[in-house]
């Protein structure tokens, strides 16, 4: 027992829970904590669930960026031949296109030319002799209808009183006669043609032996 007397601090309840200033402020304290470590508990196991069980099921940051990154991609690629493919295409047919028709055109232009020339180089007033030297009678009467059924002038017909001949000859006088001759040659089929002087006469058709 005490020596000194009660007093007012002495007096307390049998039930009361206080049991002093300090243990009262900590109790107080302990109590504040609670739901700290409460939203610490539940933040953990959050955390456990993202990374254990959420990669199980498929959802995951770096595949979702995968997945984002392709997409954009291919966005990309097939924007970029879209805008590309319209410009390239068009010029390319119609470039080669006036080409090949010049070059179609330009063959066509020049076979035309040359036989024009040729007819003009022909002149079929010129009289054509034709002399008989085979053994044929009427020879050059036949060969002579021919030549004037062609348009040709008709010179003077006959036999031949020259030289023997081995072959059918055409004789012109000149080179400006050339071409008449060819022009006669490729008419009765003669394929000899002498250029000569000795006949007074621009052309002259001697028919050879085995001519027919």
């Amino acid at each position: 027992m005490t020596k000194y007397a009660r007093d007012e601090f002495d007096r307390v309840p049998e039930t009361s829970t206080r049991q002093g200033v300090h243990r009262a402020v900590a109790a107080s304290r302990r109590r504040s904590l609670a739901p700290i470590l409460a939203a610490g508990c539940v933040a953990l196991a959050i955390g456990l669930v993202a990374f254990l069980i959420l990669p199980k099921l498929g959802f995951s940051a770096g595949q979702a960026a995968a997945v984002t990154a392709g997409g954009s991609a291919s966005a990309s690629a097939s924007s970029s031949p879209s805008a590309t493919s319209p410009v390239s295409p068009s010029p390319t047919p119609t470039s080669p296109e006036p080409a090949g028709t010049d070059a179609a055109v330009a063959p066509a232009a020049s076979p035309s030319a040359t036989p024009s020339a040729t007819a003009a180089a022909v002149d079929k007033t010129q009289p054509v002799t034709i002399y008989n030297a085979t053994t044929t009678a009427g020879l050059a009467t036949r060969v002579g209808g021919t030549v004037t059924s062609d348009g040709w002038v008709l010179g003077e017909t006959g036999n031949w009183g020259g030289v023997p001949q081995q072959t059918s000859v055409i004789f012109y006088s000149g080179i400006e006669q050339k071409d008449n001759a060819e022009a006669l040659g490729a008419l009765l089929g003669v394929d000899t043609l002498v250029d000569s002087a000795e006949f007074n006469m621009p052309l002259v058709v001697v028919l050879g032996p085995g001519y027919q």
